[in-house]
């Protein structure tokens, strides 16, 4: 009886570890791929005036790269830094949500709960909800979420380095065109967002508005206007689907 019990402990200590080479093996995969945007970002950035430090340091204590490229954005079109710090908050916001439903899998506490709100981004939080099943307890999903965050955080930061320096070592960037960098950049974190029929009728009612209000308005402060469009589409939809039920 014990032998037999033995045997299944030990198979299912063997599932668990190839299953923990799987997730961590995913973990760098999606580091490496998304710490080439940090590339990008670092170049961007000190294309835009930002220092390589302030670069380094930027991603190392905001560390979401669509709120990274749209503070950077607005400061190199001359906006302020209450309206560059909006807009990135604004677009930061959503991790909020994913700590809502990541806490209750981590129960983190003390520092290891500061360090798990750093980490909560889409691919952390991606990656823990796939993982996500009844019968282990969490366990895969813990794993999958600490392993992804912490690659996609050295990766991004290594990267954004190589690209700052990269950028900083070309001289004026508008000799290069590399000042259209910015919104070059912005629109390939957009670009895979825009999925169905809805997405693309926010974002370009959106961008219509932003457009519309550029030449009267501060630079970042249509863009913080432009997002009424995505809450009255949040609302209409809302309305909508209580209608329908």
């Amino acid at each position: 009886m014990s032998a037999v019990a033995g045997g299944v402990g030990s198979d299912g200590e063997t599932r668990w570890h190839e299953e923990r080479r799987g997730i961590v093996a995913n973990a760098v995969g999606v580091g490496l791929a998304t710490g080439a945007y940090g590339i990008s970002f670092g170049a961007i950035s000190v294309t835009g005036g930002l220092t390589v430090l302030q670069t380094q340091v930027l991603s190392a204590l905001m560390f979401t790269g669509g709120s990274q490229f749209a503070l950077v954005g607005v400061l190199a079109a001359g906006g302020g830094a209450l309206s560059a710090v909006a807009t990135s908050v604004l677009l930061g916001f959503r991790n909020a949500f994913y700590g809502l439903a990541m806490a209750p899998l981590l129960r983190v506490h003390g520092l290891r709960r500061a360090v798990a709100a750093q980490l909560t981004i889409d691919e952390s939080t991606a990656m823990a909800v796939a993982r996500s099943v009844e019968h282990d307890g969490g366990r895969a999903s813990r794993l999958a979420f600490w392993a992804t965050g912490l690659s996609v955080f050295l990766f991004w930061n290594l990267a954004t380095l190589a690209g700052s320096l990269g950028a900083s070592a070309l001289g004026d960037p508008k000799v290069y065109g590399l000042d259209a960098a910015i919104p070059a950049g912005f629109i390939a974190l957009v670009w895979p967002r825009l999925r169905d029929r809805r997405s693309w009728a926010v974002g370009l009612s959106a961008a219509a508005v932003a457009l519309v209000l550029t030449p009267f308005l501060r630079p970042g402060v249509p863009v913080l206007l432009s997002s009424v469009v995505a809450v009255v589409a949040g609302v209409l939809a809302v309305r909508n689907a209580r209608v329908g039920s």
